[in-house]
This record gives structure tokens, C-alpha cells and sequence, in this order.
């Protein structure tokens, strides 16, 4: 690398940071002023409590978020800054193409994406369960306690012969009414249970003697006022009771579909939790598929508003730094209402998730190529 490449590249990681650190304080100021009631309201929550348990996590995920942002607004002010001053003008006058005077900008844009594709797929999830946790604690209405919490109307494909009904389940006290299990050979009916009430136990586990170790076994359940009927060729049998121990392979976590929590997984953990819940015949999983793909398209949006930030200011226009920044921020707010659109049309059943979500990236990097041949004139 050249003296002007560690020139800019430096230029674009100071300014970059410093954006980022002008814009957090700013989300952290309008977010106490919305819940400092909150805190209020709950003397034995200390300051510190606050501030390990939720505002570092917030800093972690709105520095992460507003990553792409800090970075197309530092590209436009130090390279408007760079034409302003005819420092560009010394450098194209030098033989320099358009081409080579990215190539900084693309190693600046390399080290941002690797760091959001890092925090993206394992700090942030950790961090949001932390934030997410404190949140539902002291922050959440009683209403939105208990929307979190209870499952309604839930469907479950166990093994490929077994599924499970529940009409109601209480995620706090691991009990429900109105469970439904059925078993079928093929397309036939083999046996039916009903319970009028379902409570989860626990994991049990059984020695094994010749290894001298504990092999976990599946999740125990605690039946109430239940009914099983086994159907056969020429009869059925009809057998009931009003207490009864049996194990399914599931869990209560296993009845929680929700977007949210998919925020919560790192990315391993979500790739088996979409695959395990394809297996157990779960409809609609693009909300999940939506936040997988996010983590990637995000990160790589970084290259693109490089260079759509660079052919903006790369050039010196009247009212100076002024108008390339206007034009910026217009195309940044641009991209973010797409993206929202796009995550929000992903997660719709029956729909390409990977295609809504690439779209705004593929829509800009369009822009992005038209506007460096553009500037490459």
C-alpha cells in the first residue's frame, strides 16, 4: 500500500468511528428520556444493574445497527472534504483511475463488514437475550408479560407418525390444557391421547451401569384426567385415568415461535432450531429465515454504500460538502425503508425470505455500479 492508501484508509476509520460515536449517545439520550419511568418504578433496581445488564447490550446492538449509517455518512464527509480541499483533483492529476482510488475505501469497507459478520452472528444474539431478559423484567407491561409468555392453538410434528395439539400452554408455569397426541401408520390412525391438562416435569435421565454416566432421556410430562384410544383392524380400546407420567421429545421452549427470539440464537443454534422445526412440520419459519439471511445481506451492504458514498462526493459540487451529505443521508434513509420492507414481505408464508431480503442490496448495488461507471468518466 501507497502513502495515500493509509492516508485514506485512516481517514475512513477515524471519521467512520467517530459517526458511530456522534449517533450512540444520541439513541441512548432518547431512550432514557422514553424509560426512565420504567426505572422508576422499580426501586430495588440499582444503576448499575442498568447499565451492565441493559445499556451495554443496548450500545452492542445499535452500534452494530447503525453500522451501515455511520459508515456511507464518514464516507461522504471525509471524501467531500478530500474534493473540497482538491485533494482528489492532485490525485486523478497524478494518473490515479477511479478503480485505484477505491482500493482503500474497499479494504476500510472489508474490516467494518468482517467485524458486523462477527458481531452479527454471535456477539449481538448473546447480547440481545441479556437486553431482551431485563427488558421483559422491567420494562414490558403486564399485557406484553403475558403475550410472551402463553401459547395458543399450537401444532407440533414430532417424528414423522406422531403429532401433538395444544390448545393452551403456559410458558412461566410449564402447564396447559387441552393437549391432543396422535399417532399414524402412514395415513392410518394408530392411537389418539387426550389430557384435559398437560404439565412439563422435568429432563429425566437413566444410569447407564457400564458406563457409569447419566443418559438424558425426553422431557417428562404430567397428564390430568387423560384418555387414550388405540384403534385396531376390528376394535378399538379405550383406556383413561386421571394422572399419568409419559415423555415426548419436546420442550416447552420447543412450543415458542416467535420472530423475537430468533434475535436471541446465535447462528448455529438458529440454523438447527429452522431445521429441526422443518423436520417437526412447522408452516412458517420465514421469520426466522428472515433474521438468518439479515445477518449476512447486512454486513455486505458495506461495499455497496462505499461505493455509491464515494462516487456521490467524489466529485466537486456547489454547496460543497452541504449537498453531497443531503443526497446521502436521502439514499441511506432509502435503503433502511426498503430493507424494513423487505424483512417485513420475507417473513410473509410462502414467499422467497432470501430474495426479500438481498432485494434492497440488490436494488442499490445497481445504483452503485451505474454511479462508478458514472464516476469513472
Amino acid at each position: 500500500m501507497k502513502i495515500i492508501d493509509w492516508y485514506i484508509l485512516k481517514r475512513y476509520l477515524v471519521t467512520f468511528l467517530f459517526t458511530l460515536l456522534i449517533l450512540i449517545p444520541i439513541a441512548i439520550a432518547i431512550d432514557v428520556s422514553e424509560k426512565i419511568d420504567n426505572f422508576l418504578e422499580h426501586p430495588n433496581l440499582g444503576l448499575e444493574e442498568i447499565v451492565n445488564d441493559y445499556y451495554i447490550n443496548f450500545i452492542i446492538y445499535y452500534a452494530n445497527t447503525f453500522m451501515p449509517l455511520a459508515l456511507f455518512i464518514a464516507v461522504i464527509l471525509f471524501t467531500s472534504k478530500l474534493s473540497n480541499n482538491t485533494e482528489i483533483i492532485a490525485i486523478t492529476n497524478a494518473k490515479v483511475s477511479f478503480t485505484r482510488f477505491l482500493f482503500p475505501y474497499f479494504i476500510g469497507a472489508t474490516l467494518v463488514t468482517l467485524l458486523s459478520l462477527g458481531m452479527n452472528h454471535y456477539v449481538v444474539p448473546s447480547s440481545t437475550k441479556i437486553r431482551k431478559k431485563f427488558e421483559k423484567e422491567y420494562i414490558k407491561s403486564s399485557r406484553q408479560k403475558r403475550d410472551l409468555k402463553l401459547v395458543t392453538n399450537f401444532s407440533l410434528q414430532l417424528t414423522d407418525s406422531t403429532y401433538i395439539y395444544i390448545k393452551s400452554f403456559n410458558i412461566d408455569t410449564n402447564s396447559g390444557y387441552d393437549f391432543t397426541s396422535e399417532t399414524y401408520n402412514g395415513l392410518q390412525l394408530k392411537s389418539k391421547l387426550f389430557a384435559d391438562n398437560i404439565k412439563f416435569t422435568q429432563k429425566d435421565s437413566v444410569f447407564v451401569p457400564e458406563d457409569s454416566t447419566y443418559v438424558k432421556r425426553d422431557s417428562i410430562f404430567t397428564l390430568g384426567r387423560w384418555r387414550k384410544r388405540i384403534i385396531y383392524k376390528d376394535r378399538d380400546s379405550i383406556f383413561k385415568g386421571t394422572k399419568i407420567d409419559t415423555v415426548f421429545n419436546f420442550t416447552p421452549r420447543d412450543l415458542i415461535y416467535k420472530s423475537s427470539f430468533a434475535q436471541e440464537m446465535p447462528t448455529g443454534e438458529l440454523v438447527d432450531f429452522i431445521k429441526l422445526s422443518q423436520k417437526r412440520g412447522v408452516k412458517n419459519l420465514n421469520a426466522y429465515w428472515v433474521e438468518l439471511f439479515k445477518r449476512t445481506s447486512l454486513p455486505i451492504a458495506s461495499y455497496i454504500l462505499t461505493i455509491i458514498a464515494v462516487a456521490l462526493a467524489f466529485r466537486k459540487r456547489r454547496g460543497g460538502t452541504g449537498v453531497n451529505l443531503a443526497l446521502g443521508v436521502g439514499i441511506m434513509f432509502l435503503y433502511i425503508f426498503f430493507m424494513k420492507i423487505g424483512e417485513v414481505l420475507g417473513s410473509v408464508p410462502n414467499v422467497s425470505s432470501l430474495a426479500y431480503v438481498w432485494l434492497p442490496n440488490i436494488m442499490f448495488g445497481i445504483l452503485a455500479i451505474y454511479l462508478y461507471y458514472n464516476a469513472r468518466k
